[in-house]
């Protein structure tokens, strides 16, 4: 018996070790990156030889990457409020309706989670340059809301599996209508879902570059969508700069997300 409690430890330990090493090389790449946005700004080193903020300065006085994050802001912040709107209704009707082939519904809600984003990227495009939503602010919202939707609605609806439909069941007894249900006993149980699913709409968006590289232009050129094009054409070291802010943005929202949890895991 000693013997096999001691093989289980063992093989834990030896998972955990190779856990922590793929951890750390995940991590390698942003914990270069870093120390470089802090380097000279005329080429990319490592280690930098002299710590500046010239790298940052650049960034936020150039109008090109300046623009580009002001527009992906705007596209990320409008994505997550309009999917709100269409994804939270959606997974509660989902949930609580008896309606016929309500699986196939939802499977057509979650497809955008199946197919390959760069076939999403091409249907997009040829469809969107017969609207002519091609170079629009429109038409990168309407992709990303395509896109984040099921994520929101996959968040939403494990909400409302550890939701007390009972609660529901009064409200109807004692006369409340389905909306006046919807919106003062669900929504309160669903603040963390709703919160996470919004979080992660939000990343989605600001970080999506696959589709948004067949719909933006000039006009309306997101930030990932830049830093792509200056890879490819310039490799200019402000990108180290930008690497960093995306990276700290990132952390934040995921550490906001892991809170969330833990708080609807404490709850429920």
């Amino acid at each position: 018996m000693n013997e096999l409690f001691g093989s289980s430890r063992a093989a834990r330990r030896i998972t955990s070790t190779l856990a922590w090493l793929c951890y750390l090389f995940l991590l390698v790449p942003s914990l270069i990156v870093i120390p470089i946005s802090f380097g000279n700004p005329g080429q990319i080193e490592f280690p930098p030889r002299q710590l500046t903020l010239d790298l940052y300065r650049q960034f936020f006085t150039d109008p090109a990457w300046w623009g580009s994050m002001v527009q992906s802001l705007l596209v990320a912040v409008a994505t997550t409020l309009l999917t709100l709107l269409l994804a939270v209704p959606a997974a509660y009707a989902l949930a609580r309706s008896r309606l016929p082939g309500r699986g196939g519904l939802q499977g057509l809600f979650m497809m955008p989670m199946l197919v390959p984003v760069i076939v999403l990227g091409l249907g997009l495009y040829l469809q969107f340059s017969s609207w002519g939503l091609l170079d629009t602010t429109a038409g990168i919202i309407l992709a990303h809301i395509m896109l984040t939707t099921p994520y929101i609605m996959v968040s939403v609806l494990s909400g409302l599996k550890h939701s007390d439909i009972a609660l529901e069941t009064v409200a109807a007894i004692m006369g409340a209508s389905r909306v006046t249900i919807f919106f003062r006993v669900v929504l309160p149980q669903l603040k963390a879902a709703i919160a996470v699913g919004a979080l992660f709409a939000f990343l989605m968006s600001l970080d999506e570059v696959v589709v948004a590289y067949f719909l933006t232009g000039t006009q309306t050129m997101t930030l990932p969508v830049k830093m792509f094009s200056s890879i490819r054409w310039e490799l200019t070291p402000v990108l180290a700069a930008v690497s960093t802010l995306l990276t700290v943005l990132s952390l934040l929202i995921a550490l906001g997300i892991i809170a969330l949890q833990r708080k609807t895991e404490a709850s429920s």
